[in-house]
């Protein structure tokens, strides 16, 4: 067993700051030195880490392999939690292991799968998990041709691309003219057919997009974590409808999730996420890494980072069932600090042990979410 356990995580979310809070605060009180990269001298997790790098930019994915296999050397990092390229890095894996690095992501054939939503919802269709019509669209006309299809149906459509992670590029298609309503409250996704359709056509720029009804709330996201044998030891839902948040483990959420999981061989820890068509689940969307709500799972009793780096030592956490369903809660952004200087307090000799950080100034930074009870 690794006494001190090295964790690097590269260019990840804010709200990962959590992550490396849960990591610190693990049940087996173990030490735990984390070490972050990314392109943002202000990133919160690189002020949150005990040690940091800004990532080198411009770098191919091949090339991006090699930094982080002489980081993963050089650093001594034990768990390695790619989100950058991680479909290049998890080709890698033996590479990794090679060099002490555990990956905690999944194989390169379910990486793969996940990374085009076309051929995602095509895949878990066939293994029986439901999905909502969908129409891949790259023209003016198709687009046109997909959105009379939904409207025929009763249905409001909405396009985002067909690979991408989050919310980027949704879009939600509305018949209303532009006008000065648009102009008045808070930007919203609705975005005028027309408007959209001679965007379209004036353009150089390809598109690849998937239109498909916008579907209903609740949204309930279902964290995993899957075994290298295939086999799931963690599955909870988190319930978001509107600012209310909960947590479910009704299986028509659960039991879909853990197929997908097992199924396409998700290891370690994937985010699956679900909307209602009608009066049925179906599948929104499928993330093959940590989500950045992960930490939430905290009101349940439940520390998924630390299950997850144990796993990928080899030390199975065996079933994790939370011990109660936390209250109902909404999250609000809060302040974090953010080093004085443009990177955090280095290591100057691999042999020396690792710097105490760097004295945190006045909070400035208001890009980590907190939950509140509701």
């Amino acid at each position: 067993m690794i006494s001190r356990v090295r964790v690097w995580l590269n260019r990840t979310y804010a709200e990962n700051v959590f992550f490396m809070d849960q990591l610190r605060r693990n049940p087996s009180d173990r030490a735990v030195d984390i070490h972050a990269t990314h392109g943002d001298p202000d990133s919160p997790v690189l002020a949150a880490a005990d040690t940091a790098d800004l990532e080198p930019e411009g770098l191919s994915p091949a090339a991006y392999v090699e930094f982080a296999l002489d980081l993963c050397r050089r650093r001594g990092i034990d768990v390695f939690v790619p989100r950058l390229h991680q479909s290049a890095i998890v080709a890698h894996r033996a590479d990794f292991e090679a060099a002490g690095t555990a990956l905690l992501a999944p194989p390169p054939e379910g990486v793969a799968v996940f990374e085009d939503k076309v051929i995602a919802y095509e895949a878990v269709q066939a293994i029986g998990v439901p999905v909502p019509p969908w129409f891949r669209v790259r023209t003016a006309d198709e687009l046109v041709s997909a959105v009379e299809e939904l409207e025929a149906g009763g249905y409001k459509a909405c396009f985002k691309p067909a690979s991408g992670a989050g919310g980027v590029g949704f879009r939600v298609i509305t018949r209303t003219p532009f006008s000065m309503m648009q102009l008045t409250g808070f930007p919203t996704p609705y975005v005028p057919l027309d408007l959209v359709v001679t965007a379209l056509k004036e353009s150089d720029e390809p598109v690849d997009w998937l239109v498909m009804p916008r579907l209903e709330q609740p949204e309930v996201s279902v964290d995993c974590l899957t075994g290298p044998d295939n086999r799931v030891r963690m599955a909870i839902g988190r319930v978001k409808n509107g600012r209310r948040r909960g947590f479910t483990l009704h299986e028509q959420w659960l039991e879909p999730a853990r197929l997908i999981a097992e199924g396409f061989g998700l290891h370690y820890l994937s985010n699956i996420q679900f909307r209602m068509f009608g009066d049925r689940p179906v599948l929104m969307d499928v993330n093959t890494r940590p989500a950045g709500g992960l930490h939430q799972l905290s009101l349940c009793g439940v520390n998924a980072p630390w299950a997850a780096v144990q796993l990928a030592l080899g030390e199975d956490p065996g079933e994790i069932v939370p011990p109660f369903l936390g209250q109902d809660y909404t999250v609000v952004s809060g302040p974090r600090p953010l080093r004085p200087v443009t990177l955090p307090q280095q290591r100057v000799d691999e042999a020396e042990p690792l710097l105490p950080a760097a004295p945190a100034p006045v909070p400035t930074a208001v890009e980590a979410a907190q939950v509140l009870p509701l």
